[in-house]
C-alpha cells in the first residue's frame, strides 16, 4: 500500500497551477443560471428553521398542573415537516397574550423517529406558581390551536465520542421529559447506550410516563428505571432522595451522568455526586431555566440593599428607542417581554447567548451559576438579559427578534 504523503513532501509550487485549472473548468462549464436555492442552504433551512408552525392535535392531562401537548405541522402556514432533532433537544414556544410577547424552552419528550415518521412533536408543561407562560398554556391551549415554535436546540444529547457507554440519568418532576425521548430512541435503535434512570417523585401518582417506561424496560435490556419516592414508602420503589449511595448500588464502573430537574435538585445532587469522586467531564446538566428573586441568590451583592423597586430601561433596537418602567425583581428579558418587546431568547439560562445584548449604561446583577458570558463580552459590556437583573436605570441595545 502506498504511503500517504505528509505536509513536508508536498511542493507548494503545485498549488500555483490551481488558478489556471479552475479558470479552465469555469470556461468549459455550461452557461446555466445559478440555482435559486443551493442544496446546502436548503438542508440548513430544513434542519435549523427560525420558526416552525404547528397545530395542537392531542392533549394528555397528567393532572390539573401538568399536560403533554402534541403538535402536527401546520401546512397552512408553510410547515410541512418538523425539523429533525436528536433525543434530548428542546424547542422554544413563542406566545403573545395580554400585550406580552414571551418565549419558553421545553424539552422534546417525543422521539426523533416520531417526528420523521409520524410528523408529530410533543412537549410536557408543568405549572409554575405565578408562571405567565405555563399558566397560559395549561389553562388555554386546546386541540386545534395554532402554535409557533423554534427549531430544535440544545446540547443535552448523547455523543459516543464524549460520553460513556452507560448513562446514569437523574431526573426530577418534569425533568423526566428528555429521558423519555432517550429511552424511546434506545428502543427504536436510534440511540445506542445503556440508560440507568433515577426518577425522583413525591408519590407514585406524581410519576410521569410510568406506563411508557415500564414498556421500554420490557422492550430493551439497555434500560433500567429506578423510581424514588420522597413522600411515600411503597413496595417496588426506592424511598427518600436520590443519593450517592443509591447511585453506587446500581452504577457500573464507568458511566456518564445526565441531570435534568429543578435548581434545588441540582444543588443537592451536585453535592452527592462529589462523594462519588467523578471527573467533571462525565457530568452533564440540562439548562435549569429562569432564575427568580435576585435578592435571594447567595451571591447577591450585600452593598445593593437599596436597589430601587422600579427602574427605567431605555431600549434601542436598530435605531428605534423605547423607554419602559421595570421591576428590579424581574430579569431584563422578563421586563422586555412584559412590555410587549419581542426580544431574542432561547435557553433563558444564560448559556446559549441568543439574547446577547449591549449594556450601554447602568448596572446589572447576574447570579454566578448563570454566568456563561465570554470574558471578552464582559470586558466590552455585553450581557445576557435572560439572567441579568437591573440594579439601576439602564440603557441597552438589543438585536431585533427574527421570525
Amino acid at each position: 500500500m502506498a504511503k500517504a504523503p505528509n505536509l513536508h513532501s508536498i511542493s507548494p509550487l503545485r498549488f500555483q497551477k490551481l488558478k489556471k485549472i479552475r479558470e479552465e473548468e469555469i470556461r468549459k462549464a455550461a452557461a446555466a443560471p445559478l440555482p435559486k436555492v443551493f442544496p446546502v442552504n436548503a438542508l440548513s433551512a430544513a434542519l435549523h428553521p427560525d420558526r416552525q408552525y404547528g397545530i395542537i392535535t392531542a392533549v394528555k392531562s397528567w393532572d390539573a398542573n401538568c399536560k403533554s401537548f402534541t403538535f402536527s405541522p401546520d401546512t397552512s402556514r408553510g410547515t410541512t415537516q418538523f425539523a429533525w432533532f436528536q433525543a434530548g433537544a428542546y424547542i422554544c414556544v413563542f406566545l403573545a397574550f395580554d400585550g406580552m410577547t414571551l418565549t419558553r424552552p421545553y424539552s422534546i419528550s417525543s422521539s426523533p423517529r416520531e417526528t420523521l415518521n409520524g410528523g408529530t412533536c410533543t412537549i410536557t408543561v408543568k405549572r409554575v406558581p405565578g408562571g405567565l407562560a405555563s399558566n397560559f398554556m395549561l389553562d388555554h391551549w386546546k386541540t386545534g390551536d395554532q402554535v409557533t415554535l423554534s427549531g430544535p436546540l440544545g446540547e443535552f444529547v448523547y455523543l459516543p465520542i464524549r460520553d460513556a457507554g452507560t448513562v446514569i440519568g437523574l431526573a426530577g418532576g418534569s425533568g423526566i421529559t428528555p429521558f423519555h425521548a432517550f429511552a424511546k430512541s434506545i428502543v427504536e435503535e436510534d440511540e445506542d447506550f445503556n440508560l440507568i434512570l433515577f426518577y425522583g417523585s413525591r408519590t407514585e401518582k406524581d410519576i410521569l410516563f410510568k406506563e411508557d417506561f415500564d414498556l421500554y424496560q420490557k422492550a430493551s435490556d439497555k434500560i433500567k428505571v429506578v423510581h424514588v419516592l420522597s413522600d411515600e414508602d411503597k413496595e417496588g420503589y426506592e424511598h427518600g432522595f436520590i443519593t450517592a449511595d443509591l447511585i453506587a448500588r446500581y452504577a457500573p464502573e464507568q458511566y456518564s451522568v445526565f441531570m435534568c430537574g429543578p435548581a434545588g435538585m441540582y444543588k443537592f445532587l451536585d453535592q452527592e455526586l462529589g462523594k462519588l469522586h467523578l471527573e467533571q467531564k462525565w457530568i452533564r446538566h440540562e439548562l435549569q431555566g429562569e432564575v427568580h428573586n435576585a435578592s435571594a441568590q447567595p451571591d447577591y451583592p450585600a452593598n445593593h440593599a437599596k436597589v430601587p423597586d422600579t427602574v427605567q430601561i431605555t431600549v434601542r433596537i436598530c435605531g428605534n428607542v423605547q423607554t419602559l418602567q421595570a421591576s428590579s425583581s424581574d430579569t431584563v428579558l422578563q421586563s422586555l417581554e412584559k412590555n410587549g418587546i419581542a426580544a431574542p431568547a432561547h435557553c433563558r439560562s444564560g448559556e446559549c447567548g441568543w439574547c446577547r445584548s449591549r449594556l450601554v449604561s447602568g448596572e446589572v446583577f447576574c447570579p454566578k451559576q448563570m454566568e456563561h458570558r465570554r470574558a471578552a463580552d464582559a470586558d466590552y459590556h455585553y450581557f445576557h438579559p435572560c439572567c441579568s437583573f437591573p440594579m439601576s436605570d439602564l440603557e441597552i441595545e438589543i438585536a431585533p427578534e427574527k421570525g
